[in-house]
């Protein structure tokens, strides 16, 4: 024993004396990223790209995982006791990077607090929208109470993160307390180092996360770098160690080269096209010689039915991303729960198209203007100009205006297009009909994604229903109910799904992918 005990000692001494062999060396992740967050205020804007670091500091009570499946965060476990009250046990072991403990009351001042982020682009209210009351029996226990019957509850859970109202309160925090970074104490695996707006955001590793395993990465650095060519130059030269959103163009030659890797899966996202079809007039219409119109011609269900089949939809997916998309059949990922099964792809008929048209009294066509992002998805600014060559071969003369996707979104919301491009993610169907499309009502939290107001009673009806049946085999069949009904209006146009890319440097990274398309560090492990 005394001798185990000195050979214990020299082996100290030893590491003390030579640094290099005493500690293994940080380990940095740096990540290449499409899209920065428009803040970091975890309530602000419910979308992926904030969603993904948020999630990293702060925690919601469950989470999705990349196989679909609810996982525990601060919450253990939920139960249905009637038809308008769910039980939640909490994790007592979680603590904020303060130290401050999670509290059962911590729940009832978040979901307060979110109705009340000013300017957002997109709240969470559809998943706070049912509860009335969050009731403490103890400190790990809760009781929801619902307005209604919520069969959404598990999933809607997963949505917004909590905050400590001893930390960001006792009034409702502004968005510039976390811009700061002041508030930026969650319970998550990383802690918020620092933020440059739309160029970086540093996390380091939260060594005391109660949940565990303690993450491999000391550091993570998100580098937003919204041009596809240069992305894929910083994965190139060493600069960065990871890249989501991989140029359709370049996945060829990363795959013939040894150094890297690619992660791909078929994912949960489509792009859709969201006419303005409630409106009289319109604000980017306009005859062919640029007057405006006296009338709005997308209020007409013909003409934006025209529009649909104005879009090359396979070829769009085979040319420019190369099979990296599929053409959309309806609003809802081709995985989608209670989505119509066995429909075809949506039509490509220029013929038809030009006769709706002139059927709706537009015989020689108008002129458009369709806006979109640029830097939110791969080949977003080449996909809309295509969309836009297929409106003009129908007579629709239409140009292109592609924005930031922050000032994309805030312009959105005030209603400044007459068309605008964008994506939905979802293993639902009834969550984007429930955001996108039903009746905006910011108190009852429908529509909140429903920038141009549509409404559509074939749609809200049996929605409406479907987001309080409990049997599921009724809540599916409303579903499509009020999927059929949209697509039969054509109040969305959807357009591509399209398939998640990342690409890594073989020798620091292997990452799993995210159907969602999420770019987060708990997805990426070090090699071996």
């Amino acid at each position: 024993m005394l001798r185990r005990h000195a050979a214990a000692l020299g082996l100290a001494a030893l590491l003390a004396a030579t640094p290099a062999l005493a500690q293994t060396p940080p380990r940095t992740l740096t990540i290449g990223a499409q899209t920065p967050p428009s803040a970091l205020d975890p309530h602000f804007h419910n979308t992926q790209n904030n969603n993904q670091i948020a999630r990293m500091v702060f925690e919601p009570l469950f989470e999705l995982d990349t196989k679909r499946q609810i996982q525990p965060r601060l919450a253990r476990s939920i139960r249905l006791i009637d038809a308008l009250t769910w039980e939640v046990k909490l994790d007592p072991r979680a603590r904020f990077h303060d130290g401050t403990p999670f509290e059962a009351e911590d729940i009832a001042w978040t979901i307060a607090r979110i109705p009340t982020v000013p300017n957002s682009p997109a709240l969470f209210t559809p998943q706070i929208r049912t509860i009335t009351a969050v009731e403490v029996v103890d400190p790990e226990t809760v009781i929801i109470r619902t307005r209604e019957p919520n069969p959404l509850m598990v999933i809607d859970l997963t949505g917004p993160v909590m905050l400590s109202r001893r930390i960001h309160g006792p009034d409702h925090p502004a968005t510039s307390e976390f811009n700061s970074g002041r508030l930026m104490i969650g319970t998550g695996p990383y802690r918020f180092a620092s933020w440059r707006h739309g160029e970086r955001v540093e996390l380091t590793r939260n060594e005391a996360w109660y949940a565990g395993p303690i993450e491999p990465w000391d550091r993570v650095v998100y580098r937003y770098i919204p041009q596809a060519a240069s992305r894929t130059a910083a994965l190139l030269s060493g600069e960065v160690d990871l890249i989501d959103y991989v140029p359709v163009q370049d996945v060829p030659r990363l795959q013939q080269d040894p150094r890297f890797a690619l992660s791909q899966v078929e994912s949960i996202t489509y792009v859709y096209l969201f006419p303005d079809s409630m409106r009289e007039t319109s604000p980017f219409v306009a005859d062919r010689q640029g007057r405006p119109l006296d009338r709005n011609p997308l209020a007409d269900r013909r003409v934006r039915e025209a529009m649909s089949l104005a879009i090359p939809r396979q070829q769009i997916s085979d040319r420019l991303y190369s099979g990296l998309a599929s053409p959309a059949d309806q609003f809802a990922a081709p995985t989608a729960e209670h989505r119509i099964e066995g429909l075809p792809p949506l039509p490509y008929d220029q013929a038809r198209a030009r006769a709706l048209l002139a059927e709706a009294g537009y015989p020689q066509g108008f002129r458009l203007t369709v806006h979109g992002p640029n830097g939110f998805f791969p080949s977003d600014d080449n996909l809309l100009q295509a969309i836009a060559q297929g409106f003009t071969r129908i007579g629709i003369e239409t140009q292109v205006q592609t924005l930031p996707p922050a000032t994309l979104f805030t312009r959105a919301t005030n209603r400044d297009f007459s068309v605008f491009m964008t994506y939905y993610s979802s293993y639902t169907s009834i969550i984007p009909l429930r955001a996108v499309v039903m009746t905006r009502d910011a108190q009852a939290g429908n529509g909140p994604f429903n920038r141009q107001r549509y409404s559509n009673p074939a749609v809200d009806r049996p929605l409406t229903e479907a987001l309080m049946a409990m049997d599921e085999e009724k809540r599916k069949a409303l579903t499509q109910q009020a999927m059929a009904a949209l697509m039969e209006d054509k109040g969305v146009i959807p357009v591509i799904v399209l398939k998640n890319s990342w690409a890594m440097r073989r020798d620091r990274v292997v990452y799993e992918p995210s159907p969602p398309n999420m770019t987060e560090p708990r997805l990426a492990r070090p090699p071996g």
